[in-house]
């Protein structure tokens, strides 16, 4: 009887952290990585050992690999959203924060926007970049240093601000929007990249907020 009443009250236990993980702030905001573990994330077939976690964070460095939320906030599918992390790039590292995806097994992801996230890697597409249709050349932030880098997703506009400061406001044309590529605003989940087995990057506090549509 001991052991049941252990067992029921550990079941108790993981719904009341899971419930508390999961239910927005004050703010509409609410976290999607509870810092320990990666459940509601599922990595790609690429190389799972790029996304390991320690101190909090997780930590990308390996070969290139995706980790996608599919956890139950909205059930993973997000059309207008605030999405923000802490990030820390390490020299030379090359990252980033993808909107509106789906999961795929292999490759580069094919749907939605890449939001880039490098200061120092030799791409000159840096940090807050719509990656290859809105591009930034300045560098905001330094390397080794944590920084907030904020995404929000709000009908046919992708503004994304670091350190709350607004450096990018992309309004997708409707050239792009009516074309028959998916590298476009639509719905899908987010998701985080694993560039290149040099590149190590940090992420953590890593929070969605969802708008009305």
């Amino acid at each position: 009887m001991k052991n049941r009443l252990t067992f029921f009250a550990a079941l108790l236990l993981l719904g009341f952290c899971l419930s508390f993980t999961l239910r927005p702030s004050a703010d509409g905001w609410v976290s999607i990585f509870d810092g320990k573990t990666f459940n509601g994330w599922k990595v790609t077939e690429d190389s799972p050992s790029t996304f390991t976690i320690q101190d909090g964070a997780i930590v990308v460095n390996g070969p290139r690999a995706h980790l996608f939320y599919e956890g139950p906030v909205n059930n993973h599918n997000f059309k207008n959203f605030e999405w923000k992390a802490q990030v820390k790039t390490m020299p030379g590292s090359n990252s980033g924060m993808f909107i509106h995806t789906a999961y795929q097994t292999t490759g580069w992801p094919s749907k939605g926007y890449e939001i880039q996230v490098n200061q120092s890697h030799t791409d000159w597409r840096k940090t807050g970049s719509v990656y290859g249709v809105q591009d930034v050349k300045e560098t905001f932030v330094k390397d080794d240093e944590w920084y907030t880098e904020h995404i929000i997703v709000q009908g046919k506009k992708v503004m994304i601000k670091i350190n709350d400061k607004l450096i990018n406001d992309y309004t997708e044309p409707d050239s792009i929007s009516t074309g028959k590529s998916t590298k476009k605003l639509s719905t899908g989940t987010v998701a985080l990249q694993g560039h290149d087995p040099k590149s190590k990057v940090y992420y953590k506090d890593i929070m969605i907020k969802v708008l009305p549509d």
